[in-house]
């Protein structure tokens, strides 16, 4: 506990006491408080014969009790949460149904785009204004006169 290298123990060793003058602390004045009013005295008698005299102590009284609720807020705070988890999943359910509904309206749009776009695409295909680029017309009731006759 205490280095080796010294001789003596502790209590042997050299120590400088520096005296510090004591100051006087002044004291609070005192100031009377008159009691409210004289407590009573009060004897009491012990089961040996003693008596015990001293002052009667007014003991501080408890607030008076609140009437309890007739439901705790534990079960409030319950009921409370039960109703918003029952709200959320119904939120969620229409959620879900709302996502369905969006998802049917997307399908149809795309399949009346295909309709139009490939009626357009067939009416270009099929019109026959005989205008078309790249493509031959032939008129068979001509071209059976000029197989019949010749034109030399």
């Amino acid at each position: 506990m205490f280095p080796e290298n010294t001789g003596h123990r502790p209590a042997e060793r050299a120590v400088t006491i520096h005296p510090a003058p004591i100051v006087p602390v002044p004291a609070a004045p005192v100031v009377p408080v008159q009691p409210g009013g004289v407590p009573s005295v009060t004897s009491i008698v012990l089961p040996d014969g003693r008596v015990i005299t001293g002052y009667a102590i007014d003991h501080n009284r408890p607030e008076p009790v609140t009437a309890k609720p007739l439901v705790s807020r534990t079960a409030v705070n319950i009921a409370l949460g039960g109703i918003g988890f029952a709200a959320v999943c119904g939120g969620l359910v229409l959620l879900t149904t709302f996502i369905a509904a969006l998802a049917a309206l997307v399908q149809q749009l795309i399949i009346l785009a295909a309709v139009i776009f490939g009626g357009f695409i067939a009416i270009q295909v099929f019109a026959a204004t005989g205008q078309s680029k790249g493509s031959t017309t032939v008129n068979i009731h001509k071209a059976v006169i000029k197989r019949n006759h010749f034109h030399g």
